[in-house]
C-alpha cells in the first residue's frame, strides 16, 4: 500500500511540513511520485520514517541521522541499537526524575537536601554531556561557539554544581 504524505502524517503524527523537509534534505524519499506530483511513500519508507522518529527521540541530529542509515540497511540491528540507547535514556531520565521527586518533597517538606542526593542524576560523565547539550546548541546558534563537551571531569563537574547552588 502506497501513502500520501497527508496519509503517512496522519498515521505518524509528523507534519507534512517536517515530511517534506525530510524529502527536501534527503533522508525520506517517496517510493515515487505520482503523475499529480503527490509524493507516495510505501512500508520501506513507512519504517524509514519510524527509525528516524526513533532516532530523533534520541535527540540526534539529521544530518547524523541520515548517515547512520544510509550506513547500515539491516533494520533489525538498528532497530536493536535504537531500544539499547533509549533504555539507557530511560534508566538516565528515571535518576533524574526519582533526584527531582526527592527535591520537590523536600521543598515541601521544609528539608534541606544534602549535596550529593542533589545531583544524584548527574553523576556520569555521559549523563553531564547529555545536561550539557541543551546549552552546547544554545551557543552554537546564539553565537556561532562552541563548546567543548570532549572530555568531561565528573567530579570537577558536580563540585562546580554544588557550588552554584550553594554560593
Amino acid at each position: 500500500m502506497l501513502y500520501t504524505v497527508k496519509e503517512l502524517s496522519a498515521i505518524s503524527n509528523v507534519t507534512i511540513k517536517t515530511l517534506h523537509h525530510y524529502h527536501k534534505i534527503g533522508l525520506l524519499l517517496p517510493e515515487k511520485v505520482s503523475q499529480a506530483g503527490y509524493r507516495l511513500y510505501g512500508r520501506g519508507e513507512v519504517e524509514r520514517l519510524q527509525a528516524i522518529l526513533f532516532f530523533r527521540e534520541l535527540e540526534i541530529p539529521l544530518v547524523q541521522i541520515k548517515q547512520l542509515l544510509e550506513r547500515d540497511v539491516d533494520r533489525l540491528r538498528i532497530l536493536t541499537e535504537q531500544r539499547t540507547m533509549l533504555r539507557k535514556k530511560a534508566t538516565r531520565l528515571g535518576q533524574i526524575l526519582g533526584t527531582l521527586e526527592k527535591s520537590i518533597e523536600a521543598v515541601q517538606g521544609g528539608v534541606t537536601m544534602g549535596k550529593q542526593e542533589m545531583f544524584a542524576g548527574f553523576s556520569s560523565e555521559e549523563e553531564w554531556k547529555s545536561a550539557l547539550q541543551e546549552q552546547k546548541e544554545y551557543l552554537q546558534e546564539t553565537y556561532e561557539a562552541e563548546l567543548d563537551t570532549s572530555t568531561i571531569d565528573v567530579q570537577e563537574m558536580n563540585e562546580q554544581a554544588r557550588e552554584a547552588v550553594f554560593s
